[in-house]
């Protein structure tokens, strides 16, 4: 028997998150707009229908929003938004239901992403279509290392307060092992600048991205704040005095697998070299 993943976030604190930024979410919904933008992009391009459409964000209202103003529009059914999904109990769509179903900037707060995305495929249709975005592993770099080296100098320790983000090899490797067809990830990678380091962290609290890591979490005393805002300006002011926060978005694609969908041809069946397909004029031996 299978051991339970590691427990890396609290839902009720992940929850508690998402409730207090709900009021000012839209001061700070240009990531999430970002990334449903680049979902209903890639929709356009699909010239079908997905009369069945779900979104599992946890702020659903942007994708049903940007979608709206889309030449896809037409295609998709009304965007059902069942309650945020924590990942933690069974996904709340019906195996087999779904014909589109799209998650924005959600999954890197579930423990077990492997299990989710097993869930989200199987609760597909076969040729349903699964779009998805989370941050990835270059979020908020500079941020990690100023707070971590700052609590370390005041407070003589530090713990974890950025999540621990997946890479887009990782990503693939996960949509290909929870049974998607034809998957495929892309990286977006957007420099925001902000005044200071305070301002960065009002735009994360607004968005409910702010820590949810499991276990006790330490108060960052005003010493420490003060220490790390110092340390940011430090390391990565620019020359106007504002300074660059690193976002890394993920964005992921997937179909349930169906008999009409192109297949990768045997090992050894390929009829043209690399070298013809590259334009490659090979060097002969000696």
């Amino acid at each position: 028997m299978q051991s339970p993943p590691p427990r890396l976030f609290d839902p009720v604190r992940r929850a508690a998150r998402l409730a207090r930024a709900a009021r000012r979410f839209q001061t700070a919904d240009f990531l999430h707009r970002r990334a449903a933008e680049e979902a209903v992009n890639s929709l356009e391009a699909i010239v079908r229908g997905f009369p069945v459409a779900v979104d599992l964000s946890p702020h659903p209202g942007v994708f049903a929003a940007v979608l709206a103003d889309s030449d896809a529009a037409g295609r998709i059914g009304p965007v059902q938004a069942p309650a945020a999904w924590p990942g933690e109990a069974a996904l709340p769509v019906a195996d087999g239901s779904a014909d589109l179903i799209v998650s924005v900037l959600g999954l890197h707060w579930i423990d077990d992403l492997p299990g989710a995305l097993a869930q989200i495929r199987r609760a597909l249709r076969p040729d349903g279509l699964f779009l998805g975005a989370l941050f990835g592993a270059g979020t908020l770099k500079e941020l990690r290392g100023v707070v971590t080296e700052a609590e370390l100098s005041v407070r003589g320790g530090a713990q974890a307060r950025v999540s621990p983000f997946a890479d887009g090899y990782d990503a693939a490797a996960l949509m290909q092992r929870a049974g998607f067809a034809l998957p495929v990830t892309d990286v977006d990678r957007v420099t925001v600048r902000y005044p200071d380091l305070f301002a960065l962290v009002r735009d994360l609290r607004a968005m409910g991205e702010t820590n949810a890591l499991a276990g006790t979490a330490r108060p960052l005393t005003r010493d420490i704040a003060a220490r790390a805002a110092a340390l940011y300006a430090e390391r990565h002011a620019e020359p106007d005095g504002r300074i660059p926060a690193t976002f890394e978005i993920i964005q992921l694609a997937g179909w349930a697998p169906h008999e009409s969908q192109q297949k990768p041809l045997p090992r050894g069946s390929a009829r043209m070299r690399l070298a013809d397909a590259l334009g490659v004029k090979e060097q002969g031996g000696n």
